[in-house]
């Protein structure tokens, strides 16, 4: 299944893109999709569902992001070998993690709106796993059955804030618009292997990046079960798993994005984003 949130920021309703690609109203059947109806169960219920009886909803709608409720946006750094070569890192260890604010969250679409201050905003297309069952201290073997599924992150960046404040990377990544997720949640079943997703991104017409999450260092299992050795994910997180090489401050010289930019990023299955970069208001 696709399932999407859509609506208003902050009123969305919860939705399916049926086998013709028309956006169905899920709203006379669960609340949101967040808790307890990302589980094996509801999702299992909600599949059952023939897309045609639901209402077809106004194509034009706005897509927010399409989990609600996120309270851990946990993101790993350095997770493709040449992305790490680019930036000039020894390939890590362990997974480095670091957490986004779940604030900066929005929709496929939204605005990337630049922070008072920015100077080296960057861009990042990645897999994001979405956590359906709470998971903590699980083995990779159970890893895959607590997700719900999977979608497109832009891990937005200010390197400046990141790498020349001191402390914590969190400082570079969580302004608000620095974490669209989107278009849609895939659930597993639509996607045949994936550690084989291409992944790409393009600022204006140039391609920026493309790779594949076949070239991951940590793999999707690895990364839930080795985070849940730290903390109890709960259903409505998410993982951001790290992006594959052609970030902005990887070019020679360093590129970064301007106002009036439009960022668009895709993956096999995933869908894609398409972002115009505004300075805030």
């Amino acid at each position: 299944m696709r399932l999407v949130r859509f609506g208003a920021a902050g009123d969305e309703k919860p939705g399916l893109i049926d086998a013709d690609n028309v956006l169905r109203d899920l709203s006379l059947e669960i609340e949101d999709l967040s808790g307890s109806t990302l589980s094996r169960a509801s999702l299992a219920r909600i599949a059952a569902i023939d897309p045609k009886s639901l209402p077809k909803a106004d194509p034009a709608s706005r897509l927010g992001p399409p989990v609600a409720g996120t309270t851990n946006f946990v993101a790993v750094g350095l997770n493709y070998a040449d992305h790490a070569a680019e930036t000039g890192a020894p390939i890590p260890a362990e997974p480095i993690l670091f957490s986004k604010a779940v604030s900066s969250i929005v929709g496929p679409r939204d605005d990337i709106l630049i922070p008072p201050g920015s100077t080296k905003l960057d861009w990042e297309v990645e897999l994001a796993i979405v956590i359906g069952e709470a998971a903590f201290n699980v083995s990779e073997a159970e890893a895959l059955g607590h997700v719900a599924g999977f979608c497109l992150c832009n891990d937005v960046s200010e390197r400046a804030w990141q790498t020349e404040r001191g402390g914590q990377w969190v400082k570079g990544k969580s302004a608000p618009t620095f974490g669209p997720l989107g278009p849609w949640l895939v659930t597993p079943d639509e996607i045949a292997d994936i550690q084989a997703v291409d992944l790409w991104l393009k600022v204006g017409s140039d391609e920026r990046q493309a790779g594949s999450t076949a070239t991951m260092i940590f793999g999707v299992a690895k990364l839930i079960s080795y985070i849940s050795g730290f903390m109890r994910l709960m259903p409505g997180d998410v993982i951001t798993t790290g992006t594959p090489p052609g970030v902005g401050m990887g070019m020679k010289p360093p590129t970064f994005l301007k106002e009036g930019d439009i960022v668009s990023l895709g993956g096999a299955g995933l869908g894609e984003q398409r972002q115009t970069v505004r300075a805030t208001p």
